[in-house]
């Protein structure tokens, strides 16, 4: 079976406000350092580790392909999740870094 790549921004338009936006929210923070540290993530491990149904965490991860943020490669039944690490590191040079820190920050100051 031939992979199918789901429908996603070009990256020349992706906006600044919609990643700020797709990042507002806490479990889709989280999404985000995973994709950073590990350029792919699975529905199912973050369900697991966000103690989320699988169908929420479907739905973030929608948000951040419809960001432009991740292209959901599809085979089958499974779904790879990729960070577009290069094409947003073109588009906005330092903003992952930066964005990826301060989520670090966040989470240091969350911890009890």
């Amino acid at each position: 079976m031939e992979p199918a790549i789901l429908p996603q921004p070009d990256a020349n338009d992706v906006l600044l406000s919609r990643i700020l936006y797709v990042l507002a929210e806490p479990a889709r923070l989280y999404i985000f350092t995973r994709l950073v540290t590990n350029g792919t993530v699975s529905c199912l491990d973050i369900a697991d580790e966000l103690n989320l149904h699988k169908s929420t965490v479907s739905h973030h991860l929608k948000i951040f392909r419809e960001a432009g943020l991740t292209t959901t490669t599809v085979v089958g039944r499974d779904r790879k999740v990729s960070f577009r690490r290069a094409e947003l590191d073109a588009r906005f040079p330092g903003l992952v870094d930066a964005l990826y820190a301060g989520a670090q920050l966040e989470s240091l100051r969350e911890r009890p």
